[in-house]
């Protein structure tokens, strides 16, 4: 009795608990481990002072850009004074508050569209109801709203269009082209291995040229596409291959007894791919998606190629400006706030759908 007792008030040592025992195992495991800590502190302690002064302390937010040239910190004035130029770009100003309310609404059915327990046909209606309305929102002509030129979108609407049109139409595509490639069929299979392996084997910026400058010539005379839905294509088509690649190794994973016992019950190949192996499969190639969706959301930068105008290559027509020159650094922190920021939503979304 007296053994069990003493045992009970047995407690771990005080430098393993805790605060103490976190920095321990984390900071200060071994020599080599606490030579780095050491190192690291002593660098922040230099560094962060300095950037706190530079960004707070001395930094001037809405002033203009010539007190912004005497200033001794940080000039924030270049993203404030110009912030809805940067968001909407060459959008025109009385008619920006059309792409804000259509972000708002995308947010907000992205935000809604979290939960699986909502993903049935009303929320799919209410998809297609929100996508006709921004639609119309961003371009116009309908419900007495002005029509706007595809050539005017630009800024972070322009971004949000092109990566979330591009994501959602990339990712069944890629699935298909995975499927194709495993296809017993010849023809199928063939035709899947030539587009997955042409289209992963150049460059996006590739495409991008492509679609601005040698499509229109194979167009007959008079016919044209519209700028936005050529870049559009280029990023889904590009982004499909990848994705491909990553759901076929999905599907190499799955075990052969899953498609045996889905023919066991007599499933056929549709209903074995959607009940049985697609689920799997999915579940499994979840965070190198993310990886792809990620880096296709940053990609869109390049459609300056194309003389269209996203959120970062406004930023750049605003420090071309006299009075805004020299102020890079400040504008493109702003911007990697807001690449981080999407970036970031993205990574922790397919957490939850992992979880």
């Amino acid at each position: 009795m007296n053994t069990m007792e003493s045992s009970r008030e047995i407690r771990p040592p005080s430098n393993n608990v805790g605060v103490v025992g976190w920095l321990k195992h984390n900071l200060f495991n071994g020599v080599f481990n606490s030579i780095i800590t050491l190192v690291v502190l002593a660098v922040l302690i230099r560094v962060v002072p300095q950037f706190i002064q530079w960004a707070f302390i001395d930094a001037v937010w809405f002033t203009s850009g010539k007190e912004c040239h005497e200033a001794s910190g940080a000039c924030w004035s270049v993203v404030t004074k110009n912030i809805r130029f940067n968001i909407f770009g060459y959008y025109p100003y009385d008619q920006q508050w059309r792409p804000l309310l259509a972000m708002l609404l995308l947010v907000g059915m992205l935000a809604y569209s979290r939960d699986w327990k909502r993903w049935n046909k009303k929320l799919g209606y209410g998809w297609l109801l929100a996508l006709f309305v921004m639609g119309v929102l961003m371009k116009g002509g309908l419900f007495g709203l002005e029509p706007v030129e595809t050539t005017k979108w630009s800024g972070l609407p322009l971004t949000l269009l092109l990566s979330f049109f591009g994501i959602a139409a990339s990712y069944p595509l890629g699935v298909l082209l995975a499927l194709g490639r495993q296809s017993d069929m010849i023809i199928i299979r063939s035709l899947s291995v030539v587009y997955i392996e042409m289209i992963r084997g150049v460059p996006l910026i590739t495409l991008l040229f492509m679609s601005s400058v040698m499509f229109p010539l194979f167009l007959p005379e008079g016919v044209t596409i519209d700028k936005v839905l050529r870049a559009q294509a280029a990023i889904i088509l590009f982004t499909a291959a990848y994705i491909a690649e990553v759901v076929r190794g999905g599907l190499q994973a799955m075990d052969k007894g899953q498609y045996e016992a889905a023919e066991s019950m007599g499933l056929n190949y549709y209903q074995t791919m959607r009940l049985i192996i697609l689920p799997q499969a999915l579940k499994i190639v979840i965070p190198p998606t993310v990886g792809i969706l990620i880096s296709a959301f940053k990609d869109t930068s390049l459609v300056v190629i194309i003389a269209l105008y996203d959120i970062l290559n406004t930023t750049k027509s605003i420090l071309n400006t006299p009075e805004w020159t020299g102020f890079s650094t400040e504008a493109y922190i702003f911007i990697a706030i807001v690449y981080y920021l999407c970036c970031f939503s993205m990574s922790q979304y397919s957490r939850r759908i992992e979880k």
